[in-house]
């Protein structure tokens, strides 16, 4: 086990696979010469090349359009957005060209692309640049969208997802990038649509993915610790396969679950969360399910404004108390 950042997970992954594979190739704005806003791709251009480390125009719609052509002829392109928000440029050739070439030309070619791109508020970076909308690409048939939480899961997810054949959305929350955890020496792969049970629990499911699956957990120990609830946490880790089979069978443990989440709260990804707990565990629910997410607001540029806006762990402390306080009632 190293110890190290979530960016620097990122890296050393990108590193790994294109020293293993020469079909590997990165394409983005500003990720050579410049390292890449994140300083996710330092040092990658100089090791190699600009063959294999493409700088681009600002025009998201067209190198993501060129890295789906490379796709289908066998390389296996890595596209840095400087921002989720940015995709929104590029959303045809996501949505009509990537996830569709599949099944549209009968399995005859395939689109093994990855979209490596951050989100998320808190950095007082303004309404159109501080936005969670993976909800638009969950959304889609034919795209694969992941969301890891930690450095391990981020090194094991892109490893994943450079490897798969379909195209994959690799989200990324700014507020994780100097985040710190263990990460395996020896390469593993995370399956993609697979939840993790990352906190052991039967009194309550509190389910999350990225930030807030972060903040999940520490809202499970303080609890624990302060007052005895032993909350079991999920992180989903896989937005688009959705592990409903984890989600369900804690519940039906538990009888009670709360979902967190950095998008809007309407037909957000929490109310898929509940419709499936609905579906799988209604009769071994003794409360509503609760749901945690950001303000429905163009996310503020201030930043008391921005904080009150976004979820919080005392917001999903407080979901946690009303629903056990709703189960006491019930009981």
């Amino acid at each position: 086990m190293a110890l190290m950042t979530y960016r620097q997970a990122l890296h050393d992954t990108l590193q790994e696979e294109m020293r293993r594979d020469e079909d590997v190739l990165l394409i983005g704005e500003e990720i050579g010469v410049f390292e890449g806003s994140y300083k996710i791709t330092a040092g990658l251009l100089k090791e190699f090349g600009e063959k294999r480390v493409r700088d681009t125009p600002i025009a998201e719609e067209g190198f993501v359009g060129a890295a789906v052509g490379a796709a289908m002829l066998g390389l296996r392109p890595v596209v840095e957005l400087m921002t989720i928000n940015f995709s929104l440029v590029a959303l045809d050739q996501i949505v009509n060209h990537a996830a569709k070439i599949y099944g549209m030309f009968g399995g005859q070619t395939s689109v093994p692309m990855v979209l490596r791109t951050p989100g998320g508020g808190g950095q007082q970076l303004g309404a159109t640049h501080s936005q969670n909308i993976e909800l638009y690409y969950a959304f889609v048939p034919g795209l694969k969208v992941v969301a890891p939480s930690t450095p391990a899961d981020a090194k094991a997810l892109l490893l994943a997802s450079i490897r798969d054949d379909d195209p994959v959305l690799f989200l990324e929350n700014l507020a994780l990038y100097n985040t710190k955890g263990e990460v395996p020496d020896v390469a593993e792969t995370a399956e993609i649509g697979k939840a993790k049970v990352t906190r052991e629990g039967t009194d309550i499911t509190i389910i999350g993915y990225s930030r807030m699956a972060v903040v999940a957990q520490q809202v499970a120990e303080v609890l624990h610790d302060e007052k005895g609830i032993n909350a079991e946490v999920i992180d989903l880790r896989s937005l688009r396969p959705l592990d409903r089979d984890t989600v369900v069978q804690s519940v039906r443990k538990t009888g009670c679950a709360v979902v967190a989440e950095d998008d809007w709260l309407t037909y957000g990804i929490g109310a898929e969360i509940a419709a499936s707990i609905s579906d799988g565990a209604f009769d071994y629910l003794d409360a509503p399910v609760r749901r945690v997410a950001a303000a429905e607001v163009p996310l503020p540029y201030a930043k008391p404004l921005e904080r009150a806006a976004l979820p919080s762990a005392e917001s999903l402390t407080t979901a946690v108390h009303q629903t056990l306080d709703a189960v006491g009632r019930r009981r």
